[in-house]
C-alpha cells in the first residue's frame, strides 16, 4: 500500500519546524535518522524520502549530510511554488533541481509543485502545463499540489495566518477543484499528464472529501499519490479507524505517505512544529504505520486472513 515514506514536511520552513527551538537542525537530524532506521527495519523495500525542502536550498542538504541524515534516506525531495511564494521564475525549475543534484547523489523528487488560482484560474491552468513540460523527464516523481482547494472555514498550515496577507490566502486556491468539488480549467490542463505527474492531497482527520477525491483521482488516471498520516492525529479518539479507512481508500494508488506534525503534549513546546521531547517516539510512530500499512501481502495470505476473519 505504501511505495515511499516521507519523513516530515518542509523542515526548513518555519511553518513546519520551529527554527527557534532547533536553529541548526540538530534535533531534526537525530529524529530523521531514527525514523529512517525504524522504517528500514520494518520494511527495506519502502523508499525513505527526506521531507521536501521549501525553499529549495543546497546548503540545507549539506547541513543534513554533515549530520549523517542522508545515510538514512533514499531520496531528497523539494517543493516549489514560483508563481506564488518563491523568489525565482517558473522557468528556473530545471536549474533548481540541478542545484540539489550538485550536492547529493540521491535521487531528487518534486513532492509538491503548484500554482494557485488566487489571481486567475487561467494562470493556474497555464502553470500546470508549463510545470509538466519542465519537470516530466527531469525527475522520477512529481506530485502536483493539490487536488482540492482548502475550504474557506479551515486554517492553512502557516505560521502567521492572516497577517501574511495575500500569501496566506493563496493557500486556499491551490486545487484543481474548488472546495465544493467543481472543476477549474486546471483539471483539463492536468489530465494529459496524470499518468506521469501525480497528486499531493492532504486529508484532514475524518476528511469528508476522501471518497470523492478517490473517484476524481481514478477518473483522471492518477497513479502516484502523496498524502500524510499525522503523528498528532494518532492521539485522537478512534485515530486508527480513520487511518485504516484512509489507507484502504487509497489502496489502488502508489502512495507516498508523509509522517509529520508533533502532538502538542509530546513537543518541546506545545505546537505541531516543535521538535519532540523524545525523538524515539516519532520513530516508533513511523515504524507502527509501516507495520500496519507497508507490508505487501500475497493473494494467498490475504485470502487466508480473510477466512480467519
Amino acid at each position: 500500500m505504501i511505495e515511499a515514506a516521507k519523513i516530515w514536511n518542509e523542515p526548513n520552513n518555519k511553518s513546519h519546524w520551529d527554527p527557534n527551538l532547533d536553529p541548526e537542525w540538530d534535533l531534526f537530524a537525530r529524529m530523521t535518522i531514527l525514523a529512517g532506521q525504524a522504517i528500514r527495519a520494518e520494511n527495506s523495500t519502502i523508499t525513505r524520502v527526506l521531507g521536501g525542502m521549501s525553499p529549495i536550498d543546497p546548503s540545507f542538504v549539506r547541513r543534513l549530510d554533515e549530520r549523517g541524515v542522508l545515510d538514512e534516506v533514499d531520496v531528497v525531495a523539494v517543493h516549489g511554488f514560483p508563481l506564488d511564494w518563491n523568489l525565482w521564475q517558473i522557468h528556473d525549475w530545471p536549474n533548481k533541481i540541478d542545484e540539489i543534484r550538485a550536492v547529493t547523489d540521491k535521487p531528487v523528487w518534486v513532492t509538491e509543485a503548484g500554482v494557485s488560482s488566487f489571481g486567475a484560474e487561467e494562470v493556474q491552468a497555464w502553470g500546470v502545463k508549463r510545470t509538466a513540460e519542465l519537470l516530466i523527464g527531469k525527475v522520477p516523481r512529481i506530485h502536483w499540489y493539490s487536488l482540492y482547494d482548502l475550504p474557506s472555514h479551515w486554517e492553512a498550515t502557516t505560521r502567521h495566518k492572516e497577517a501574511e496577507g495575500s500569501s496566506y490566502y493563496r493557500h486556499f486556491h491551490m486545487g484543481l477543484l474548488r472546495a465544493d468539488g467543481m472543476p477549474k480549467p486546471a483539471v483539463e490542463a492536468f489530465a494529459p499528464y496524470a499518468g506521469q505527474m501525480g497528486i499531493c492531497q492532504w486529508f484532514h482527520y475524518e476528511d469528508h472529501r476522501l471518497d470523492d477525491a478517490v473517484a476524481w483521482l481514478k477518473r483522471l488516471g492518477v497513479r502516484h499519490l502523496r498524502t500524510g498520516l499525522s503523528w498528532a492525529d494518532s492521539f485522537r479518539p478512534n485515530a486508527l479507524d480513520w487511518f485504516d479507512r484512509q489507507m484502504e481508500a487509497l489502496a489502488d494508488f502508489d502512495v507516498t505517505v508523509t509522517f509529520c506534525f508533533t502532538p502538542e503534549h509530546r513537543g518541546v513546546e506545545p505546537h505541531h512544529t516543535s521538535p519532540p521531547q523524545v525523538a524515539e517516539e516519532f520513530a516508533e510512530f513511523c515504524a507502527a504505520m509501516i507495520r500496519r500499512y507497508g507490508t505487501t501481502r500475497t493473494a494467498d495470505s490475504a485470502a487466508s486472513m480473510a477466512a480467519v476473519g
